[in-house]
This record gives structure tokens, sequence and C-alpha cells, in this order.
């Protein structure tokens, strides 16, 4: 297994990098760290950035615990920030690219999106965003699940990667009570729509079992949070009370963006969630 994790430098990086190397040192794979320094600007300046990020990358992988004694190599390359990660990863042919939580732009990043949107949103790379202070490997990982392709290739693609090893793991799943609102309307009671809601519950919950089950995965050690509301809703909702360390979700490529859904889910949580999340993208043609 190979993997990349890219770094500004930031303190945000620095969780990265450590995440990086303790999910590395798990599951013996290759890493190697990415710094980019961006081309448009003086060639003076690319030189002296490019010289002093070598410098700062080689003492990183002596300084960081989580680095030390591991297979790591070091890159610098230049040009626009999301686009240098992608090319470094697509020349080492690596398995997941690890990067920390980037501070939004404001209107910029109406238009654009941070970094680790784009690359999420462009490449073909399973991404871990990486929030929290790493302190032990996940403990507790929940992923958002839809029933579709890629929400099960998600789920195989954390196995895989060693991301959920002997972590407790639980599914949410967001379904909508499409009658409830016409029958409140209607003046039916609280009892019936309570009865309603419930039968709509285990309908969702069937369904659920059977998507896990053809996809071959293991239900019987899996908690399941099935919550009425809207998917950004279920997902918060479930957040707060399971307190996972690590979110898990697929992505779509529906309208050329990061789908999930019947919106930008994707996009939603990586802007408001506090845990890391794995983000896995779909096949692309």
């Amino acid at each position: 297994m190979k993997i990349l994790a890219a770094t500004d430098f930031s303190t945000r990086s620095q969780r990265a990098l450590r995440r990086a190397g303790l999910l590395a040192r798990n599951v013996a794979a290759e890493l190697t760290l990415v710094h980019v320094v961006d081309d448009d600007q003086p060639s003076a300046i690319v030189r002296l950035e490019t010289r002093e990020a070598r410098r700062y990358l080689a003492e990183q992988m002596t300084s960081i615990a989580e680095l030390k004694g591991l297979q790591c190599d070091f890159a610098v390359v230049t040009g626009n920030p999301f686009r240098g990660i992608l090319n470094a990863a697509e020349a080492r042919g690596v398995d997941l690219i690890v990067m920390g939580a980037h501070r939004k732009q404001l209107l910029r990043d109406v238009f654009v999106g941070t970094t680790i949107e784009r690359v999420i949103r462009t490449g073909q790379f399973p991404v871990l965003m990486v929030n929290a202070e790493v302190e032990h490997s996940y403990k507790k990982v929940m992923a958002a699940v839809d029933m579709s392709e890629p929400s099960a290739r998600a789920i195989s693609t954390a196995k895989e990667t060693g991301l959920i090893g002997e972590a407790s793991f639980s599914l949410v799943h967001g379904f909508d009570a499409f009658a409830k609102g016409k029958m409140s309307n209607a003046g039916i009671g609280k009892d019936e729509l309570a009865s309603y809601v419930a039968t709509e519950r285990s309908q969702v919950e069937k369904e659920l079992i059977a998507f896990l089950e053809a996809n071959d995965f293991d239900v019987d050690n899996w908690s399941l949070q099935i919550r009425e509301g809207g998917p950004v809703e279920a997902i918060m909702e479930a957040i707060n009370e399971v307190a996972p360390d690590l979110l898990v979700i697929g992505t779509h490529s529906r309208s050329g963006f990061i789908k999930l859904f019947l919106g930008s889910v994707t996009e939603s949580l990586l802007c408001s969630v506090d845990v890391d999340v794995f983000a896995v993208p779909p096949i692309r043609s």
C-alpha cells in the first residue's frame, strides 16, 4: 500500500502527517510527504521556497514521532496546490491521500472550493481529511450510507486501507417519511403519525440490511443509525450522539460535483464536522 501525505507546514497539516505516519505503521505502507510550491511567482522565489521546503520536510521526517523508522520519502513539486498533489499521487500510484483540513477563504471558496475539496472533486484517489488531534488508531468509525454503489465502495475501501481495523463500526442513513406532512395537515393524530413513521423506518431498515448483505458486509457486528430527516441532518445528529473518530462517505460524480443523496452533502460535511472524514470518489472512466 502507498500513502501520500500533503503538507503546507501548518498545524493542520502536521496532524495529517502524524495520522498518515500512524496508519502507514499499522498497515506497513510506503509513505511519501509532498509539499507544493506555487509557481505563479518569480523563479528566484520558487527556487528559494523549494529549497526551504525540502529542508523542512527532511526535518519533519526525523522530528515527528509517528514518522520515525518508516519507509518514508518526500517530494517538493511546483504548480497549483490541488493539481500538484494529484500529479504527485498519479506519478506514484498511491492508494490514499492524507490532508489536513484547510482554512476557508470566504468568497474564493464559494467559487472554486478549498484545495482538499478540489482534490476530492477532480481526483480518483480516496482522501482522508484529518481534523482531530492524533492520539491513537481510530476507535469508532461511522459510514454514511445511501444504499448506492459509491457508499458500498467507500466502506470496502475503508476496510482495505486499514482505517477501520479493530474499531467499532456504525452506519447512518437518513430517510424521509414523505406522507407525514400531508397526514399532519389532514389532522391525523400523533399516534397514527408515529405508527406511520415507525413503519417507514422498519421498511428502510430491511432495505439497508439487504443492501449490506448484497455487498457481503458483516451486518451482525455493525450498529445501524436509521434516522428520519435529510442526509446532512441525519449524519450530524448521529455524529453528535455516537461521537465517532472517523466519518466514511462515498461521493458521486453527478453534475460534475461532489454529491451524495440529493445535494452536496460531502461538501457540507467537509465544512462543518470536527471529526476526520474519509471521502471515496466514484470509479471514473
